[in-house]
């Protein structure tokens, strides 16, 4: 770096020298060292022309100049004489103005006055040598005889450094100037344009003065590039990069437009003689394209520096930016190669098992892949700085170390992923040893579990089973662990202590088995050698035993008496499948410790189902979220992505990052945690069961996801994505994991139930099963749930979601007309229903034409029924598959078929369900208040009648009403929730507490009370009184002293009935109260309307129905017949 600054400063020291140099010469050429005036300065008092410096030359090259006759001279100020004098003596060269000046002086049309004037004037201020001067004198008679005389008497006054000769005419004077020499007005030949050498002279000191400002202006450039400090980033760099070429190119274009110039003034020089040959060119002339080639030739010089300084400062400026780029990429792939270093630092696990091995070494694997891009770009930014340096770039020293920590990075996870991988396949090695010892184990149960005890017991069943044993036992030499101490010698690398308590028990269950297979050979060995004639078995024959499906005590009894080992049937020495074991169960009895065994090893297979799929799931979503979902914020790929696909990540992937998030953190480690106690994995589940809702939004999003994927199927990101990370199957097949997956697990759950019926946590799993078939219900359903349209209202304020299927409906309306009555009856709907904790909905299925989730029905909004006012009838006469809905004291039925009696068994049975609770919360909160009334209530008073009688009656009619489940007395004046209009998510028809048809039919809000139907029919005779606001309707003429008198118009509470037909009545209005007779107070009453009002029931003679009315309410005046329909 400090080479690099020398030769800068070098450079710019040698260029500032070239072009002080070429300002210098530029100077001296131009006479402006000595002489620093210029034809632009004195332009005008040149025009005047009083003196000029025509080129001629003396006979010994002197400069002539001429002084015309110009009868102003005398009038000319001195300082504009002395300038012309001045300038037109720097023009000629040092060599000519030193022999010296001859003047011309053409006084021929003055006079002697006149000439004497000049000649002294002009003696008295030129500035340069004079070698002679020439006069010629007036050339009238007069004057002239005049000028011989003053000449001769004031000879004195023009005594001069050098002669002064007075000449009488031009011939004279060509004696002593040649005519070549001499302009046409002194009888020469010499071409000579005043206008034109002035021009010249203008041009050629402008273009004089532009080569030495360019020389200034580059130096400027060059000393402001060189002291430029340069940046430490690379757009920093390429930005300085880019201004000081643009600034190059600008000075460049100056330099081009000087040289330009020059050629063009050289060529006007030379243009008189290139028109014509006879041309004689004057000595200024030649000296004026002297200066010009000069000027021209400093110009060079002047580019020739600068480009040689551009050059050094380019190549600094371009080697500046190669380092940056190479700092820059040093950073980005130290950071990653940081990264990298670190996760293959967390690769400290060997394995619990060889699923887990194989699952560690792939994810080593496609690590080693993905940081192979990182390592790769490593050696290469490491290669690039060898090539700097190789090209000697100034900054060696700082590119050299970087070059060697990249290596030695690359070298270094080269090393570690190495050493990870021996220890992982030194951990393969071992857990395959493991695996193979336990599958001989297992085999070797197998073997012992399914030989025949009955054919055991003959000499040539025995040496078969015996022959059979050690010819399994041969096989052990290459199965089985045979050293535990080398086991421990050759693996300790690796061997924690998870996995050396692992090996021990493997060891030791080999020990086991072998001890088993060592009894069981004692056995054998001692039946083989027995001679005397078989023995017929105690236990029941084995055919017997099959066909039988539920054998005796006594007959498993014996069994076990006539062998510890177990009779089970025999299927092969070496086979493992679990149908084998159960149809091997179903014929006869193992001993206890065999079959634990085999069940254990079910389980463990099993579970390792389950933890291998687990981990699969977990890695395929792990590669869709990186090799798809990452990728769509990459900006490398952003030009494959289509527009319909901007900013639709989440519709895509939907939640699936929190899916991953969970099953990787928590629930694949919890699972991995059981692989010893596989039967008690339904913990895992139940306490992760709120963690599993995350499926329901993922299924909900699913038909948004799979409707965009249709319309981008085809896009190129997409194909892409696969071509990089080799799937076989498109994103499609990948996004439907998640929904496979919940499914899936209702399947393993009831295979490791299967075979934990009686281990320690088989309620668990019984209860982890029924939560995840919870799951899929709630999941399912919000499917459906979804696709309902046309509904104003918030569904979630109906409650949960119970049930939802598709009925055929019949419809029955009391009031509407007849011939849509009659048509309802025969022609049955197709509705979805869905029954909610306070609603039930109607809607209309709705087939969508497309494929997959497109296909999807749709479910449109048709009615809502509010269970506050809904009855049911379980049983309708000629159909188990019907049952019937009713609503609002039965205005409207509807007669709902199932499509089999199972799903109408379900329904009716739910739909119980909520109306129990509903009767349930009614009679709690009407018992509730009838006690607070009977504390509140006064006694009537005496005369009337017998207040105890009255008194017991009503007691033990309240008590009655307590008692009975269908009775909900006081309910009846407890306000119920209004219902919102129908369409709005609840129907607008008065809600009726209504009596059931049949038996089978009952509501969540039924009151019975006796009443005569031919009353409710015809409306004639007395309305039953009931509690409740009423209005009076006329003025009470027989009111007494001991009963409430009541005025029309007056708002009155009737409270309680008590004793001998009195009720006990609140005037509003007074704020009197007190008892009143029943007939009187009906009189009084006449047809008032209250919030609880009488209407008939039709579906059930004899009964009549209290309701609550959602059209009126307290205090609003009502008749009874608008109430009564």
């Amino acid at each position: 770096m400090r080479f690099w600054l020398r030769n800068e400063e070098m450079a710019l020291e040698e260029m500032v020298q070239r072009l002080n140099a070429v300002s210098r010469h530029t100077d001296e050429i131009m006479h402006q060292d000595l002489v620093p005036l210029c034809a632009a300065d004195i332009q005008e008092q040149l025009k005047k022309r009083f003196a000029y410096l025509s080129g001629g030359r003396g006979q010994d090259g002197s400069p002539v100049i001429t002084f015309p006759d110009y009868p102003s001279f005398s009038e000319i100020p001195d300082k504009e004489f002395q300038n012309v004098m001045t300038y037109l003596t720097s023009i000629p060269s040092l060599q000519d103005a030193g022999i010296g000046f001859i003047l011309v002086i053409d006084r021929r049309q003055d006079k002697w006055t006149s000439v004497k004037a000049s000649v002294l004037r002009i003696a008295a201020s030129f500035p340069a040598n004079l070698q002679l001067v020439l006069v010629l004198r007036p050339t009238g008679f007069f004057q002239r005889t005049l000028s011989d005389i003053a000449f001769k008497f004031n000879r004195d006054d023009f005594k001069m450094k050098v002669p002064v000769i007075m000449l009488s005419s031009v011939p004279e004077l060509h004696g002593y100037i040649d005519k070549s020499q001499l302009t046409e007005d002194l009888g020469g030949t010499l071409d000579y344009c005043h206008s034109r050498w002035l021009c010249h002279r203008t041009a050629i000191e402008s273009f004089a003065l532009m080569v030495k400002q360019t020389a200034q202006m580059l130096q400027a450039f060059g000393t402001e590039l060189a002291e430029t400090e340069l940046p430490n980033d690379v757009q920093s760099t390429s930005s300085v990069l880019s201004a000081h070429t643009e600034k190059k190119d600008k000075a460049k274009e100056d330099l081009q437009l000087a040289l330009k110039e020059g050629s063009s003034i050289l060529e006007s020089l030379r243009e008189p003689l290139a028109e014509s040959v006879a041309h004689s060119v004057n000595q200024d002339e030649l000296d004026n394209q002297a200066t010009v080639q000069r000027l021209l030739a400093q110009l060079n010089e002047t580019e020739a520096a600068f480009d040689e300084f551009w050059a050094k400062h380019q190549q600094k400026l371009e080697q500046c930016l190669q380092l940056r780029h190479f700092e820059q990429g040093f950073r980005e792939v130290k950071t990653s190669l940081d990264t990298v270093s670190q996760k293959i630092a967390t690769f400290t696990d060997v394995g619990n098992s060889l699923a887990h091995v194989q699952h560690l070494l792939k994810d080593l694997t496609s690590f080693e892949e993905k940081s192979s891009v990182a390592v790769d770009r490593a050696r290469a930014l490491s290669l690039e700085g060898q090539k700097l340096i190789e090209n000697k770039h100034y900054a060696v020293d700082s590119i050299h170390p970087k070059c060697e920590e990249l290596q030695h990075l690359c070298d270094h996870f080269t090393t570690e992923t190495c050493r990870r991988r021996e220890l992982l396949n030194k951990s393969l090695e071992l857990h395959s040893l493991l695996e193979t010892s336990m599958k001989w184990c297992d085999e070797g149960i197998f073997l012992l579990a399914s030989q025949p005890v009955d054919k055991c017991q003959s000499q040539d069943g025995a040496e078969a089973a015996l022959q059979e044993i050690e010819k399994f036992l041969e096989t052990g030499a290459e199965n089985k662990i045979q050293e535990l101490s080398n086991i421990y010698k050759e693996y300790d690398c690796i061997l924690n202590e998870d996995l050396l308590e692992h090996v021990q028990k493997v060891f030791q269950k080999q020990e086991s088995m072998q001890e088993m297979f060592h009894r069981r050979q004692a056995s054998l060995k001692k039946l083989a050698a027995k001679q005397t004639r078989p023995v017929q078995p105690v236990a029941p024959r084995p055919e017997a035993l099959t066909k039988s499906p539920c054998p005796s005590p006594g007959a498993w009894r014996g069994s076990e008496n006539s062998s510890s080992e177990g009779n089970v049937l025999r299927r092969g020495p070496y086979r493992r499948a679990k149908s084998e074991m159960s149809e091997t169960r179903q014929g006869r009895t193992s001993s206890t410790g065999d079959e634990e065994e085999s069940l254990a090893i079910l389980r463990r297979h099993v579970m390792n189902e389950l933890l291998d799929t687990e981990r699969a799931y977990v890695d395929e979503l792990l590669c869709v979220l990186e090799g798809y979902a990452a990728e769509m914020d990459n900006p490398l790929m952003a030009h494959l992505i289509s527009t319909g696909l901007h900013n639709k990540k989440d519709i895509l992937f939907g939640n699936m990052e929190e899916i991953y998030h969970f099953h990787n953190r928590i629930f694949l480690r919890e699972l991995e945690s059981c692989i010893d106690c596989p039967e008690l994995v339904g913990r895992c589940f139940l306490e992760r069961m709120e963690e599993f809702q995350i499926y329901e939004k993922y299924c909900q999003n699913k038909p948004r996801s799979e409707s965009l994927w249709r319309q981008c199927s085809d896009c190129p990101f997409f194909q892409e994505c696969q071509k990089k990370l080799d799937h076989k199957l498109s994103l499609d097949s990948y996004l439907l994991k998640p929904v496979q997956r919940i499914t899936k697990y209702q399947l393993l759950l009831k295979e490791m139930l299967k075979y934990s019926k009686n281990c320690e946590g088989a309620e668990d799993l019984q209860e982890a099963l029924s939560s995840i078939l919870g799951i899929l219900k709630a999941v399912n359903d919000s499917m459906h749930l979804i696709a309902i349209t046309g509904y104003d209202g918030n569904l979630g304020d109906l409650g949960k979601l119970l049930m939802q299927g598709s009925f055929s409906v019949w419809t029955d309306h009391k009031k509407g007309h007849t011939k849509v009555k009659e048509l309802a009856r025969f022609k049955p709907m197709q509705r979805h229903l869905f029954l909610h904790e306070k609603a039930v909905l109607f809607c209309k299925k709705r087939e969508e034409n497309g494929e997959g989730y497109e296909k999807a029905p749709s479910y449109s909004y048709k009615q809502s029924l509010n269970m506050t006012a809904v009855g049911i009838t379980e049983n309708v006469k000629g159909d188990a598959k019907k049952f019937e809905i009713w609503y609002n004291a039965r205005e409207e039925v509807y007669i709902i078929q199932a499509p089999t009696p199972e799903i109408k068994a379900a329904w009716v049975s739910e739909i119980r369900k909520v109306l129990t609770s509903q009767l349930q919360a009614c009679r709690e909160a009407s018992q509730h208040r009838v006690l607070e009334q009977s504390h509140s209530l006064p006694l009537p008073t005496p005369s009337t009648t017998s207040p105890s009688k009255g008194s017991t009656r009503n007691a033990k009619k309240l008590e009655e009403r307590k008692t009975d489940p269908l009775s909900l007395e006081g309910y009846v004046g407890s306000s119920l929730p209004k219902a919102p209009e129908k369409g709005k998510g609840w129907s607008k028809t008065s809600h009726s507490l209504e009596a059931p048809e049949e038996d089978g039919g009952w509501s969540s809000a039924e009151e019975l009370i006796n009443s005569s139907d031919a009353e409710e029919e015809s409306g004639v005779g007395p309305k039953k009184l009931v509690p409740g606001k009423f209005t009076v309707m006329v003025d009470d003429e027989k009111g007494g002293l001991d009963t409430l008198a009541m005025k029309s118009g007056d708002v009155v509470e009737v409270v309680e009935e008590g004793a001998e037909g009195l009720w006990y009545v609140r005037d509003l209005t007074s704020s009197k109260e007190g008892w009143v007779p029943a007939s009187s107070l009906s009189t009084l009453l006449g047809k008032s309307s209250s919030a609880q009002c009488l209407s008939s029931s039709e579906s059930s003679p004899g009964s009549a129905v209290l309701s609550n009315s959602s059209s009126c309410s307290e205090g609003c005046p009502t008749s009874f017949s608008d109430l009564q329909g």
